[in-house]
């Protein structure tokens, strides 16, 4: 088991802040950024004159849902420095995302911007139980991607020892994981499945590493994760959780005491749940759209940004004293949806259906094909290494012997309880140990649509 920690407050008078003095707070910074960006952004001034709403119509905080969403197209169109309030000789820095579905969406930062992203980063540490003078190694990318530079500054604005590691390399990440002896490791949590499977093929058992937390985030994931790298390892893991567009990681963050959805640094970002169809908020408790407004930033505010992450936030107090709102698990996204013959799937139901079945892994892979004029979905499924040695390893070319008992069981087993999660029949592939791709860093790809691009 792992040993029990506890956060520490970054600032403590900002994070344990009362909400009427907050949301003042909260108030006095939205009415300063709308009118910054309509005098400075003429895309947000087109868009405001468009709505009919002008910078003084902001007298409350509810007077936020009269000003227009951005969405990425936005960034998109006006790529690649379109959207930012400053010119490029008061930037210091760029980041882009990779840019896999069009163009990337590319965001700057004044040095403002950057302590301001060092400073949530750091909180995002100490709500994980880091603390000055512990080690982290950092397994987030390095790059145009702004996982590796925010935690980095991160920690070192905490007063953390940084290794740089950046993403992959498993043998590498090992070998310093033994001999650096990190107390922290911050990386996506698929990839942390790949380090656990590792350390357990070596032998590992809890209490072998100095390393007591996981900081996993850019990706969604599952309790079911969670307590297995927990239970393996003897170690915590923690959510974090950001987008690029907003300023990266740092959005908000666990506290290590509960666990239970992730602290929302309001003093920076206001937040709004509403529904993904008609744009309108939802209560609190109820899963919608994210939606962000940036109450800080200088180089790239963005107003109501529809982030496509489906989640609920919970305004109850947290036993950790925080009076900031938390964001539950993203649950899935608006574009990563599948509807399949009508029934609306998120990967993240399906992976936690699956982890709670025995015999097992968490590495899964969803792929949609076209069969007639309707769409079908098969889930592939490694097996665990005990139940492949117990049947004998009766897998053919990755394809189950179909005349397998504790196989065929194990298929119907799983088509059950996925068509109950899911109210779908799929079709199920059970494959061996190690066939299915793994994350080397970077975010895994659940999803392989196989469809004609017409569908």
């Amino acid at each position: 088991m792992a040993v029990a920690l506890r956060s520490l407050f970054l600032n403590e008078e900002i994070e344990t802040m009362p909400r009427d003095r907050l949301e003042r707070l909260q108030l006095e910074r939205l009415q300063r950024i709308v009118d910054y960006v309509y005098h400075r952004v003429p895309h947000y001034r087109r868009k405001m004159e468009t709505a009919g709403v002008r910078p003084s119509d902001i007298r409350s905080l509810a007077d936020l849902t009269r000003l227009p969403f951005t969405t990425k197209a936005d960034l998109r169109d006006t790529y690649p420095f379109g959207m930012f309030a400053l010119p490029l000789n008061q930037v210091i820095r760029i980041h882009a995302s990779s840019g896999t579905t069009g163009k990337p969406t590319v965001v700057g930062y004044t040095r403002n911007d950057l302590e301001v992203w060092a400073e949530v980063c750091a909180r995002c540490l100490a709500l994980s139980g880091a603390r000055p003078g512990e080690m982290l190694q950092n397994a987030y990318g390095y790059g145009l991607f702004t996982g590796g530079l925010g935690f980095h500054y991160g920690a070192e604005k905490l007063g953390m020892t940084v290794v740089p590691v950046s993403a992959g390399n498993t043998a590498r990440q090992l070998m310093l994981l033994r001999d650096f002896k990190p107390h922290v490791m911050t990386c996506t949590p698929s990839y942390a499945l790949v380090i656990t499977d590792a350390l357990l093929a070596e032998g590992y058992r809890p209490g072998d590493l100095n390393l007591r937390v996981f900081i996993l985030g850019a990706e969604p994931w599952t309790e079911g994760m969670r307590r297995e790298i927990e239970e393996k390892l003897g170690v915590h893991a923690v959510n974090v959780y950001g987008l690029s567009e907003v300023i990266g990681p740092g959005v908000a963050n666990e506290c290590i005491e509960a666990k239970n959805g992730s602290h929302i640094f309001e003093d920076h970002f206001l937040v709004e749940v509403v529904d993904p169809a008609t744009g309108e908020p939802v209560p609190p408790g109820q899963v919608g759209e994210l939606v962000f407004t940036t109450l800080t930033k200088e180089a790239l505010p963005v107003i109501r940004y529809r982030t496509g992450d489906l989640a609920s936030i919970d305004p109850t107090p947290c036993v950790c004293g925080r009076t900031f709102v938390r964001m539950s698990r993203v649950l899935g996204r608006t574009d990563d949806m599948l509807i399949i013959r009508g029934v609306n799937v998120f990967p993240s139901q399906v992976e936690a259906a699956l982890v709670g079945l025995p015999h097992l892994t968490p590495h899964y892979q969803l792929v949609v094909t076209r069969e007639g004029r309707l769409d079908a979905l098969e889930v592939k499924v490694e097996v665990s290494e005990d139940f492949f040695r117990q049947v004998g390893g009766e897998f053919l070319s990755g394809e189950v012997f179909e005349g397998l008992e504790a196989v065929q069981g194990l298929r119907e087993r799983v088509a059950h309880t996925l068509k109950e999660a899911l109210g779908l029949q799929v079709k199920v592939t059970l494959a061996p140990p190690g066939t299915l791709p793994r994350s080397e860093g970077g975010k895994l790809r659940r999803v392989v649509d196989m469809r004609p691009k017409e569908a």
